[in-house]
């Protein structure tokens, strides 16, 4: 089963936390496993927008969809075989040590 990976992080956090590096290691070893199915850091939330339609009319908000204290940083998409394999998985990423990991399943076509 294929899983996404919401991967949050502390805005403000100090850059030179260890999670604030690039996953480099996680990368590898998660190709190496044969589970690693594409990922993306995303831009800062302040760059992001909501976009609705209620009755018709398009409504766009500058900023993220939720306030938070932790932002989506990135997105992964993992291959796996149960979601206590994808728990794993997730532990291990450098970002769950100091923000926090969503696990989602994706709809199978």
């Amino acid at each position: 089963m294929q899983y996404m990976l919401l991967i949050a992080a502390v805005p403000d956090a100090p850059a030179h936390e260890p999670d604030r590096t690039p996953p480099t290691a996680w990368v590898e070893e998660m190709q190496q496993r044969g589970v690693d199915r594409g990922g993306y850091r995303l831009r800062l939330p302040d760059e992001a927008c909501t976009v609705r339609v209620q009755r018709g009319e398009t409504l766009v908000v500058h900023g993220p969809y939720a306030e938070a204290a932790e932002q989506v940083a990135g997105i992964g998409i993992i291959e796996a075989a149960d979601l206590d394999e994808a728990i794993e998985i997730a532990a291990k990423h450098p970002s769950a040590g100091q923000g926090a990991i969503e696990i989602r399943p994706l709809w199978a076509e």
